[in-house]
C-alpha cells in the first residue's frame, strides 16, 4: 500500500528527528556537572560547563555540593554525570594505601577503583599542575615554636588553636597523615572548624583567631599574607593533580566520535591547569573577587578554549 504524499513527508520529518536524538545525530545529551564545595573545585567544574556549552551540550550546574563524602556518592549515583577530582585525595577516599605521590600510579589506581563504582566511572587526563592540602602557619608562630616541619607539631600541638575543615576527621589525608604519621592527638584541644581553602580559615590564621590550619598550596592568601607552610617532611600528601571524572553511562549516550570530541574538550582544559594557573585564578576569586563564572571564562577566553 502506497503512503499519500503528505503521510510520507511526516514519516519521513519523523525519521530525521529521532536520527538527531540518537546516538551520532545532532542533538547532544544534557549532562550534570558538580565539584566539592570550595571555589577552586568549583570553577573547574565551571570551566568544564562552559567549554561544553560552547560544542552544543546543555549543562545542569549543581555546583559547591560539599566535600568528597557528597560529591562521591553523587556521581556514583548518577546525581551528577562529571566532576573534576583531585587525584590523590580521590583515591584516598576509597584506599589510603593506593594513593601515591606519583600521579601516573595514582590516577591508574583511581581508575580501578572506579570501574566497579556507580556502574563505570572513567578518569580523563590529570592535569599538569596540583594543589596539594598544605598546614600553614604564621610567621610569628612559627618563630615562636621553632616550626619548619609537620614533625615539629606533636611537642606544641596544645599551644596551638587549630583551625581544619570538618570532614578532616574521616579523610585519611587529613585525620590520618596528622594522627598515624605526625603522632597529632585527635582532636586536637583546641580546634576550630573551618572550611578548607576558603577565605575565612585564612583570614582566622591572619586575625590571630586560629594559629595553624589546612589550606590548599595553591590558596592565593598564603602570599597574600605571607603564611608559613609547614614541609610534609614524612612524604603523606598524594599527587594532586586535578583530573575530570565522568560517568560511563553518559559516555554511552555519545557515538563514538562526538565522545572522541567530549574528551579532548576536556582534557584540553586539564593540560592548561599548571600549578601557576591555579594560583591565579584563586586570587582572581579570593582577591580580586571574581564571581565563579567569570574567572572560568577569563581562563578559558586567555588560553584559547573559548573564542569570548
Amino acid at each position: 500500500m502506497r503512503m499519500s504524499r503528505r503521510l510520507a513527508t511526516g514519516a519521513a520529518a519523523l525519521a530525521l528527528v529521532m536520527s538527531a536524538c540518537g546516538p551520532g545525530g545532532g542533538s547532544k545529551p544534557t549532562i550534570k556537572i558538580g565539584s566539592d564545595g570550595f571555589n577552586e573545585s568549583q570553577v573547574v567544574a565551571e570551566m568544564y560547563a562552559q567549554v561544553l556549552e560552547a560544542a552544543g551540550y546543555k549543562v545542569e550546574r549543581n555546583l559547591g555540593l560539599g566535600p568528597r563524602t557528597v560529591t562521591a556518592p553523587a556521581l556514583e549515583s548518577g546525581q551528577i554525570d562529571l566532576k573534576p577530582e583531585y587525584i590523590g585525595s580521590g583515591t584516598a577516599h576509597y584506599d589510603p594505601a593506593k594513593a601515591s605521590p606519583d600521579p601516573a600510579t595514582t590516577a591508574a589506581a583511581l581508575q580501578e577503583i572506579l570501574m566497579t563504582k556507580g556502574g563505570g566511572i572513567t578518569v580523563f587526563a590529570y592535569s599538569p599542575g596540583q594543589d596539594y592540602d598544605a598546614f600553614a602557619v604564621r610567621p610569628d608562630t612559627a618563630a615562636e615554636f621553632s616550626l619548619a616541619n609537620m614533625s615539629d607539631l606533636a611537642a606544641v600541638q596544645d599551644e596551638l588553636t587549630w583551625g581544619l575543615p570538618p570532614e578532616c576527621d574521616i579523610n585519611p589525608v587529613c585525620r590520618g597523615a596528622l594522627e598515624d604519621t605526625y603522632g597529632i592527638t585527635w582532636p586536637p584541644n583546641n580546634l576550630e572548624p573551618l572550611a578548607a581553602c576558603d577565605v575565612p580559615i585564612a583570614e582566622a590564621i591572619d586575625g590571630g583567631a586560629i594559629d595553624i590550619a589546612e589550606l590548599c598550596s595553591t590558596q592565593a592568601a598564603i602570599a597574600q599574607f605571607g603564611f608559613v607552610l609547614l614541609k610534609d617532611d614524612q612524604g603523606t600528601n598524594p599527587s594532586q593533580n586535578l583530573a575530570p571524572l565522568v560517568r560511563d553511562d553518559f559516555l554511552a549516550k555519545l557515538s563514538e566520535s562526538d565522545r572522541s570530541a567530549f574528551r579532548k574538550l576536556l582534557d584540553d582544559v586539564s593540560a592548561k591547569l599548571t600549578t601557576e594557573a591555579l594560583r591565579e585564578i584563586n586570587i582572581a576569586l579570593n582577591v580580586d573577587q571574581k564571581d565563579v563564572p567569570e574567572a572560568a571564562h577569563e581562563f578559558l577566553v586567555a588560553n584559547g578554549l573559548l573564542s569570548s
